[in-house]
């Protein structure tokens, strides 16, 4: 039998919203598998919230820089808040954005790309020696079109360019240049926003609908539910799902009244054009790096020589 661990319900409360005890007998029944215990509070109505986002703690920037049809972000990750805040490591960031736009987005090609006499890796390196705290390129994704353009936003910048969450949109189109970047970044917000996981239902990982699916036909079966009845509420509740997480079929956040799709729909006619959008890259800081929590108290305590 697994342990269950008081960390593992804290964990599981905090990404749920369930009750502790509930908690606790979700991973007892699941014998500890975290995403198994989500499902099982999901099926028994318990979960207030599944499809809460993991827990943001690793600290850096996020930079986002595009040119034409082709635009990268990039995390580039530091130990404290306060370094992200120092001119030379936002330089850095910077920096190594514009060279991802040259060479791509493989971390190691990034690393081992020179700016002048040194390599990004070595300019990397000479900032921990300066700034005295440990700093990685964590990742980097690129997005490029033939036609159109591809746009970017930040949001809480704490320069240009640079801040805790940064997206690039990419737009296909023979239309016109000025008019697809203002669409492009009011998509870059929305993608911010409502952080959707795919374009369209087609590109969904099948996994993630699988489960979607096994969740709400499960609820509804111990319910008593017959098998006909429970294939058709899932059906619906799977149009429901894709409302949520496909970004075509999301309310737009700058005209809820209109899905994205519609919004993308009456732009064609300011672009001249049709538009299509091509792919998404949002990358909030930290998002699955979990920070070591520390008491404080017993720190200072520590290096005082004191328990």
């Amino acid at each position: 039998m697994a342990t269950i661990t008081a960390a593992m319900v804290k964990d599981l409360r905090e990404s749920t919203g369930a009750g502790m005890m509930d908690c606790k007998a979700a991973l007892t029944e699941t014998a500890g598998d975290m995403q198994a215990a989500q499902d099982w509070l999901r099926k028994k109505g318990l979960s207030k919230a599944a499809k809460k986002a993991g827990r943001v703690a690793a600290e850096g920037l996020i930079g986002a820089l595009t040119k034409g049809t082709k635009g990268v972000v990039v995390e580039v990750n530091s130990e404290t808040d306060f370094v992200a805040r120092n001119d030379q490591f936002q330089g850095l960031v910077k920096m190594i954005a514009q060279v991802a736009l040259d060479v791509g987005a493989d971390v190691e090609k990034i690393k081992a790309a020179k700016v002048g006499a040194v390599t990004v890796e070595a300019a990397i390196n000479d900032a921990i020696a300066t700034i005295g705290e440990n700093m990685t390129l964590r990742r980097a994704a690129s997005l490029e079109v033939g036609k159109g353009v591809v746009s970017s936003y930040i949001h809480n910048a704490v320069t240009e360019g640079a801040g805790k969450m940064g997206v690039v949109v990419a737009l296909e189109s023979a239309g016109k240049t000025d008019e697809l970047a203002v669409l492009g970044r009011q998509l870059a917000m929305h993608v911010a926003a409502a952080n959707p996981q795919a374009i369209d239902p087609a590109g969904l990982d099948p996994d993630v609908v699988r489960r979607e699916k096994d969740v709400l036909a499960d609820k509804y079966r111990q319910q008593g539910k017959p098998e006909n009845v429970i294939e058709k509420i899932v059906e619906s509740g799977l149009k429901t799902f894709y409302k949520e997480v496909c970004l075509l079929e999301q309310a737009f956040i700058h005209d809820s009244g209109k899905s994205v799709a519609q919004a993308l729909k009456e732009a064609e006619g300011k672009v001249g054009a049709p538009v299509k959008i091509t792919g998404f890259v949002r990358y909030a800081l930290g998002e699955g790096i979990e920070k070591q929590e520390s008491d404080f108290a017993a720190e200072v305590a520590a290096a005082s020589g004191k328990k």
